[in-house]
């Protein structure tokens, strides 16, 4: 899954009744784009197409997650997670580091 797909995930869950051009310009993409990523997702078992009205315009679809979907959303929720947090601690000891080298170069003068 790429990180296009993942937030698709992340908007449908957020707001499942959004229409696909709502979507689209949510997450900054073209229709076609959107719909690529919706067909892939549905493809993957991921997400479901649900017609809560007869509707012609597909104004009435609702886009679910499947038990798979969550699951695939929250396993790459905690790898996105895991990911920034070491970022953070790598940032924070060269911050500290930076820190150590100015309070050493002040002790030279």
């Amino acid at each position: 899954m790429n990180l296009d797909e993942f937030n698709t995930l992340r908007k449908i869950t957020n707001n499942p009744r959004s229409s696909q051009r709502k979507l689209a310009s949510n997450l900054g993409f073209s229709l076609g784009k959107l719909n690529y990523c919706l067909n892939a997702l549905r493809a993957k078992g991921l997400v479901k197409l649900k017609n809560f009205k007869n509707n012609k315009n597909k104004v009435g679809y609702t886009y679910l997650l499947t038990p798979k979907g969550i699951s695939e959303k929250t396993k790459l929720t905690i790898r996105f997670m895991k990911l920034k947090m070491s970022e953070y601690d790598e940032l924070r000891e060269e911050l500290n580091n930076e820190h150590k080298n100015l309070d050493s170069s002040k002790d030279l003068k």
